[in-house]
């Protein structure tokens, strides 16, 4: 994941480029959403509560209900431990590994490093977990560049489990998205798909958003995921911009006609941190984090925005300010990777929210240009109705 090094921000620095049009027609009260009383509260810190040094935060927190009524988390690092407990205030680390990662130096393997960063169940012992993997070609000397950036390689993969999250297998096919070639093509810039955020249901079908370096006849930015059962790996597919058509193929695999473009859905040139539905007004929140730039984010810290349909967003919000691990800073501390979840949300997956939710993110400690202590912490959100704004469908 994302390191002091701008790791996955790379591709997005052209982040005042990407247009942020979207529709104008007006309709219901949209919200606003700020931050609550009582500060952070600390709820897992490297180095003190893991079961080895690698567990560390690094991921947009993701949680599930089980089926015991208990609570699940991934929001750590590519050795996949989850934290567990009877609720969000009480979790701690499950020293059992659901997920390894086994610097497969075969790229085709898909299994050098595997984050778990987005999981969808219905009943809490069956487990979709979509997954971030990286290849990094310069770990096994199959790399014509020097930059580490510039050898990275991500592909967004399909796992299940049959055991309430505490092991996954991939899933055949493994591959939900893909860039149309292999690592060691266009090598010396960061390739391919990458941060899904997590899994929501809108109707009959579950969504999620993810990111894209681009290539040659597709934009970088996020595109929207669709599929009408998650257990079917088979059955992902992109917004085009009038539907979901856009089906990724595995690159190691028979050879397959180039995808269509999918469309990339804006403001979000950055990777979403997470979604969910508020629950009074029916409206879909996004919160990620974005570096300063000369356009749409004057400042670096969280922003949010909101939408009726998944598709068309309204422009940024500032949530909370602070240099994130996009700006490359070096001491002091950064934030990263946040997502809203609310302790009393009705789905089992954490996907609606009332007035009242967490903001969870990590908080990283500098060492000079190198990242020390991480902890996971959480701050209370407000969301109200904003009768003033305009709402995007």
């Amino acid at each position: 994941m994302p390191t002091e090094r701008g790791a996955r921000g790379a591709g997005v620095a052209l982040a005042a480029a990407l247009s942020l049009t979207c529709a104008t027609s007006l309709q219901a009260a949209d919200i606003k959403v700020s931050m609550g009383a009582g500060g952070p509260q600390a709820m897992y810190r490297s180095g003190v509560d893991g079961c080895a040094p690698i567990d560390t935060p690094d991921i947009d927190p993701r949680a599930f209900r089980d089926a015991s009524g208990g609570v699940a988390m991934f929001a750590l690092h590519y050795v996949n431990r989850a934290l567990r407990g009877p609720d969000l205030a009480h979790l701690k680390i499950d020293c059992a590994v659901a997920l390894d990662s086994a610097h497969d130096p075969e790229a085709a393997h898909y299994n050098d490093r595997r984050y778990m960063t987005a999981t969808w169940t219905d009943n809490g012992r069956d487990v979709v977990g979509i997954v971030h993997h990286e290849y990094h070609a310069d770990d096994h000397r199959a790399c014509a560049t020097t930059q580490s950036i510039g050898c990275w390689y991500n592909t967004i993969l399909s796992f299940s489990s049959r055991d309430g999250g505490r092991s996954f297998t991939m899933d055949r096919p493994a591959v939900v998205a893909a860039a149309p070639f292999k690592q060691d093509v266009e090598q010396g810039r960061h390739r391919g798909f990458f941060n899904p955020s997590n899994i929501v249901s809108d109707g009959r079908y579950k969504y999620f958003m993810a990111s894209t370096t681009g290539w040659s006849g597709q934009n970088y930015g996020v595109c929207l995921f669709r599929s009408p059962n998650p257990f079917d790996s088979a059955s992902w597919r992109a917004w085009d911009g009038a539907d979901f058509t856009v089906r990724y193929g595995d690159p190691y695999g028979p050879r397959a006609p180039a995808p269509r473009p999918c469309a990339i859905v804006a403001p979000f040139v950055f990777p979403v941190g997470s979604l969910v539905k508020h629950a009074a007004s029916g409206r879909w929140l996004a919160v990620w984090m974005a570096k300063k730039d000369d356009g749409a984010f004057p400042i670096s810290g969280f922003y949010t925005s909101t939408s009726g349909d998944l598709r068309h967003w309204s422009q940024p919000r500032l949530l909370l300010a602070g240099p994130t691990i996009h700006d490359g800073a070096c001491g002091g501390s950064l934030i990263a990777y946040p997502s809203i979840i609310d302790e009393n949300a009705r789905t089992r997956n954490f996907e609606d929210a009332g007035d009242s939710p967490w903001l969870y993110y990590v908080s990283i400690k500098m060492n000079g240009c190198e990242t020390g202590e991480r902890a996971l912490q959480r701050e209370r959100l407000k969301i109200s109705l904003d009768e003033r704004a305009g709402v995007h469908p």
